[in-house]
């Protein structure tokens, strides 16, 4: 009995030393983990988190709530500095020999998945009226102030069968809903747009030098029939159509958008990112 007792006490003794040890171990693991988490790059977090929020991603396919929110709360965080943006860079300033300012593009990533970039707008510049079919967007505004405005098609409207149906309405045009139309200052929160609402078809309009960081998944596609499409807008009272009634009151929240060719006002340049670095892993 007393040797059964000594041995016990022994193990036991050593089965706290071990657990001891492992805790300390476990503790450690888990401070250094802390620790590299805290010392990631936020476009290093971003571009994780992207590669796990669409890691399903295809045309019309939208990421869960949680993990729409999940990505929209890193990009919240994201400030100029942590992409190696400052005001002072040549892509924000107009040029005088220009009618209309060039955009640059500095390309971060892009993959059959999703794509990352940053749109550098010089005071008055446009990114022309498009839309991003099938995709989810999430928009950073990073500087500057930028108008947005956006629209999506009012399917859903009692008036929109007998718009699209009336011989006065020219073929490609279509009735659309505004939903968005209004400065936006940095810093400010994310904007999400969704294949077929949230305002798919928008048009960015620099009020002073502004960049944009902008997320797509999936990224354009012409040969999965994601390619870009660019609108005309005009006001409700355009065109006049029997059956289509709008108070006065709404009728600046609709428009007649008509599809076209790309403007050849709308010149975009791309550049080299040379912010801060990440590993596509």
């Amino acid at each position: 009995m007393g040797i059964t007792t000594a041995v016990a006490d022994r193990k036991g003794k050593e089965c706290r030393e071990l657990s001891r040890d492992n805790s300390v171990k476990t503790n450690g693991k888990s401070r250094k983990g802390r620790r590299r988490q805290k010392r990631m790059l936020p476009i290093q977090r971003l571009y994780d988190t992207c590669k796990e929020v669409f890691a399903e991603s295809g045309t019309n396919i939208i990421p869960s709530p949680e993990n729409v929110e999940r990505l929209k709360v890193v990009l919240d965080g994201i400030k100029p500095g942590d992409l190696g943006l400052t005001a002072d860079m040549p892509y924000f300033r107009s040029s005088v020999t220009q009618r209309y300012p060039a955009i640059t593009y500095l390309h971060l990533c892009e993959c059959d998945k999703f794509s990352m970039g940053i749109f550098c707008l010089p005071p008055s510049g446009v990114i022309s009226l498009h839309d991003h079919p099938g995709m989810t967007v999430f928009s950073k505004l990073l500087l500057g102030t930028m108008h947005i405005k956006s629209y999506d098609w009012a399917v859903n409207d009692p008036n929109t069968s007998a718009a699209n149906s009336s011989p006065t309405v020219p073929p490609g045009v279509r009735l659309a809903k505004v939903k968005v139309d209004s400065n936006f200052t940095a810093p400010c929160n994310t904007s999400i747009l969704y294949p077929s609402e949230g305002g798919n078809m928008h048009c960015f309009t620099a009020v002073t030098a502004c960049a944009v960081l902008d997320v797509l998944g999936p990224p354009y596609s012409d040969p999965d029939g994601r390619h870009c499409n660019y609108y005309c807008d005009y006001p409700f009272s355009r065109f006049s159509v029997a059956g289509v009634s709008v108070p006065e009151e709404e009728r600046d929240k609709y428009a007649w958008l008509e599809e076209g060719e790309k403007p050849t006002e709308l010149a975009v340049e791309g550049a080299h990112y040379e912010g801060p670095m990440f590993k596509e892993r």
